[in-house]
């Protein structure tokens, strides 16, 4: 009988044990698990942050080159109208005179 009882006791304290370090590793693994968690929101975060630090490179790029042929289309109707101007602009302000005091 006491050895039954004995036994008991014996498996018993073995579930225990069985049962704390089940708790223990089920601690640790949700320790690492959170750790890893941490760290891949770190990585994504990062690899964001640099996708959007290359995209806004890239944006910029982009529209300096568009500015660029704007600017240069400008710079060609600013030629040609001062082309214009030279060729005609005495003509022009002789005929606005010339309206001008006809009325």
């Amino acid at each position: 009988m006491k050895e039954m009882i004995q036994r008991i006791i014996d498996m018993d304290k073995k579930a225990r044990e069985i049962t704390d370090a089940a708790k223990k590793e089920k601690l640790e693994s949700e320790k690492i698990i959170a750790e890893k968690a941490a760290q891949l929101r770190e990585e994504v975060l990062s690899r964001a942050r640099r996708r959007i630090q290359i995209n806004k490179e890239l944006e910029n790029v982009i529209l300096e080159q568009e500015w660029e042929k704007v600017k240069a289309r400008y710079d060609s109707q600013l030629k040609n109208m001062n082309d214009l101007y030279a060729r005609h602009g005495d003509e022009w302000v002789d005929t606005i005179v010339k309206r001008v005091l006809e009325d």
